[in-house]
């Protein structure tokens, strides 16, 4: 008798091969990994943005500090002025900043966005996409707060 047939024979329940990267895949529903590709994206983005921002003011200027004066601004204005500034090609060290910044903090608001329109597209889920719509909707009014 061979030593497997023993060892089955002691076990009835041998255990599991490993499980592969493609097994762990197919467990995960797209919902998971479109929000997980929104975070990712929204974060790497965020950093590259940044750190061009803060390397190309050390080099101007020898040091990473930045004055800031937003008061009175909420987040959306602070989106549009930048993204205009963007769009006259008026390049500066801030202007990266300011834009790292803010995809920062948009990124949890499109994923909330992407989260409703898979619950309601895709998955089909009225109350999950009126829970998601309601969160959405409190997000979208603390970002006009000022």
């Amino acid at each position: 008798m061979s030593d497997a047939n023993v060892t089955n024979a002691a076990n009835p329940n041998p255990p599991a091969p490993p499980l592969t990267e493609e097994d762990l895949l197919r467990g995960h529903h797209p919902l998971e990994t479109a929000v997980g590709y929104i975070l990712q994206v929204g974060v790497l983005l965020s950093a590259l943005l940044l750190a061009i921002g803060l390397t190309w003011r050390w080099f101007v200027t020898g040091h990473f500090a930045i004055e800031y004066s937003i008061h009175g601004v909420n987040l959306f204005q602070f989106v549009v002025q930048e993204v205009r500034l963007a769009l006259a090609e008026a390049f500066r060290p801030r202007l990266f900043v300011n834009l790292g910044i803010a995809v920062l903090l948009l990124t949890p608001y499109i994923r909330v966005f992407a989260s409703m329109i898979l619950f309601a597209a895709v998955e089909r889920n009225a109350k999950y996409t009126a829970f998601t719509a309601f969160v959405l909707a409190v997000l979208t009014y603390t970002l006009f707060l000022r």
